[in-house]
Order: structure tokens, then sequence, then C-alpha cells
């Protein structure tokens, strides 16, 4: 078989230029996250397959890259089903691995744990553009916090990490599970129907209210919840209080507290963020993920089409594995679509040190070498990166290149030192 330069199908090779960026990118989250006491972990990349397909991810679960059995375990003739075959897979995204983690170190952490993990994670998807089936994400969780401060420390430390990028006038939207749960009870939809309602409540910015009208119709539910559903969202556009408004409209099927609730968090995070955005209440905001118990958020910057980041409050998810409950809430900014709107504004690490290029001639006198080198080290013993290497025969293209890398200044050293 042939070898080939291209990376496997939905992978990418990172050039210098942008790997740049994402250093720089992840020592921000890193100092910002820190500053608001997050903790960095890590975990495996490959996780047991019953813990990836527990129903936990959603649709995530249909895209997960198994991996075999090995040894004697691997036994093509007993396999009746392709789970036969494998017994573990590469992580779909950091939630899972985290609750695993959590379960299993968590007499040796402290409560509340305030986990930072940044890594890779992959998804058997169809590639296209700004999508990948290998890329980073990075999240931010608090395990063991069951008040709402957990929400507020979440958005407020995202923000301020997008603003330190150069992220302004970007829009957070926040929901509660509850809230939806409430909304669908009023209008008289069955229990057993509320995903069904939410996976088309979802669509609700691409369709519009016509268009969320005519799916739930489609779908068999009766004209009278679904004129009761959507009067909802009518009145909403009417008031500029549309939490308190549905704590009262839903008195009696909204769980107790829960508009108060959701009402502390947006206004804490108002009167005390010192980023410009807009923290939006929408009561169309599902959040895909059948883990999400509560709180839910969701980042759009305006122009990129798509979410920027999202998460929520998971309540339950720790039981499954310890049988006790453990609250949770996390956040998880889009990485790779952050580090794709820099490179398209052209973004110029900030503050970059700078970097010298020694350029040397072939066949230097080892003598001489030796001093070229001693005085490399001078210089990075000052804290001043410096790239010793061979001069080319096209020294312009060279410098060039090195330029483009960040490369300040150069320095030419000769075997005639004349010729310098």
């Amino acid at each position: 078989m042939a070898l080939t330069k291209k990376p496997v199908t939905g992978m990418k090779d990172i050039l210098p230029q942008e790997m740049q960026i994402r250093d720089y990118v992840i020592a921000q989250i890193k100092e910002t996250y820190k500053s608001f006491g997050f903790t960095p972990i890590e975990t495996p990349v490959v996780e047991n397959l019953p813990n990836l397909t527990s129903k936990q991810g959603g649709d995530n679960e249909k895209l997960i890259f198994k991996v075999m059995k090995r040894g004697e375990k691997f036994n093509l003739e007993k396999a009746a089903c392709e789970d036969d075959l494998a017994d573990s897979g590469l992580r779909y995204d950091l939630t899972v691995p985290l609750v695993r983690y959590y379960s299993n170190h968590a007499n040796e952490l402290p409560k509340p744990f305030k986990a930072l993990q940044i890594g890779p994670v992959f998804r058997a998807d169809r590639p296209q553009k700004g999508r990948f089936r290998q890329f980073y994400q990075c999240d931010i969780d608090i395990l063991g916090e069951a008040g709402n401060l957990a929400e507020i420390e979440l958005i407020l430390a995202t923000t301020t990490l997008l603003g330190k990028l150069g992220f302004e006038g970007f829009t957070v939207h926040i929901n509660d599970r509850k809230i939806l749960k409430a909304m669908a009870a009023y209008s008289g939809f069955p229990e057993e129907s509320y995903d069904q309602v939410f996976i088309i409540l979802d669509k609700m910015d691409k369709i519009g209210l016509d268009g969320v009208a005519s799916e739930l119709a489609e779908n068999g539910f009766e004209q009278a919840a679904i004129d009761k559903y959507l009067s909802l969202f009518q009145e909403l556009e009417q008031q500029e209080d549309g939490i308190s408004y549905l704590g009262e409209k839903l008195a009696g099927v909204m769980e107790e507290g829960t508009a108060e609730n959701l009402k502390q968090i947006v206004d804490s995070v108002v009167s005390t963020t010192s980023t410009r955005f807009n923290l939006m209440f929408d009561p169309t905001l599902v959040r895909g993920m059948s883990y999400y118990t509560g709180t839910i958020f969701e980042i759009e910057i305006a122009g990129l089409g798509c979410s920027a980041g999202g998460g929520g409050r998971y309540d339950e998810m720790v039981g499954k594995f310890t049988n006790m409950k453990t609250p949770a809430c996390g956040f998880s900014i889009g990485f790779e679509r952050i580090i794709t709107i820099l490179l398209d504004q052209g973004f110029q690490v900030p503050g970059a040190s700078q970097k010298k290029a020694f350029l040397i001639e072939k066949n230097m006198p080892a003598d001489r070498m030796c001093e070229i080198m001693k005085e490399a080290q001078e210089i990075r013993a000052q804290g001043t990166p410096v790239l010793v290497s061979v001069m080319n025969k096209n020294k312009k293209f060279q410098k060039e290149q090195l330029t483009a890398e960040g490369y300040t200044e150069f320095k030419e050293f000769y075997v005639n030192p004349m010729r310098g």
C-alpha cells in the first residue's frame, strides 16, 4: 500500500502560525480559569465503552470511534455483533470522562471541586468546513455545588476569558430545563413527548414560530396544546422581564424557586462582570445533551452562524457512577471555533517576546561554531528565544519564512568573518 502525505480524513495538520495562536489561547485559558480557582486535570482519551454508550451523550454516542479488543479477548468467530469485538472507545467529549474521574477520586478531591480540562476529543462525524473528527475542547466544571454560585462563577469565568481574547458584544443565552418542562406541561403536552417537543422547539431560530407550529402538528400533537404553547412565546415578546413573567404564569406547574433562581443568576452576573456582553433569557434554548437537568447556557458570537460554547447543570450524571446524588454544572467554550475566528481576523499574539535567528554558513570551523552556540545560550538565558540554523542558498526566502513565524532579528555568521 502506497504511503500518503495527507492526514486521515477529518483530521488536520496544524501549521506554526496557527500553533502560536493556539498556545497563546491555551495559556490565557489556564491563567484566567486558575484565577477563578479551577484546577487543571487530565483524563485518558480512551474510555470504557459502556461509559460512552450510557445514553448520556445524545447523538454523539452514534459517532464513537470504537477500539477493538486485543489478544485472546478478540474472537471474531464468537462475535454476534460489533460490540462483541470492542471494549473501549475514543472519548467524544470531556464531560463523561470528568464524571468518571470524579467518581473514582471523590475522596481525594476538595468539595466542591472546580475542574479545568483541555484536550482532544474524537467523533466519527462527516467532515466539513470547520468540523473535524479530532478537535480540542475546553471545559470548566464545578462538582458538589448545589447552589447557583456554580452558574454565576462559570459564566463570569467564561466571559472574562472571551473578553481577554478581544471579544465583546457577544451574547450568552440562558434558560432552565425546568422552565422548558413547565411550559410544555402548562400547554398540555404529554410528559413522555417532552423531548420530541424540545427537539422541534430548538429549530425556532431557523424555521420561526410558524415552522415550529407546523412541525408540531405534523408530529401528531393536539392543536389546542400547540396554540397554548406558542401563545406563551408570543406573550413573552411583550415582557421586559420574561423570567418573572413565567414564574407567575406557570406557578403550580413549575418547580418552586426555579424562576427566582434563574433571575438571581442573571442579576448577579450583570452586576458583577467587567466584560462587555449581553446576558439574555432565551426560552427557546434547549441544548441537545440529554443529561442537562437545570440551568443551560450558550454563547452566540455575531456573524459566526453557530454557537461558540455552551453548558449547563447535570445533577444526575455522577450518581449513575456512584449511586449518590452529586450536583454538577459545566461550561465549555468552542475552542476550535474561537481559533478559527482569530485566524480569520489575522490575530497577532500580543506581547510576543522578541525572537532572534542565527543563520550560519555551511562548513563553519568547530571553534567558531562553539563561540556562536555560546552566544546563543547567553541570549536564551536572558529569556529571548534564539534559533540556530544553517543558512540556505535562498537566504531571502528563508528569512521570509522565519519572519512569518515571528522572528524579528537576524544575525548572520560566515566562514570568512569579513563577509558579515
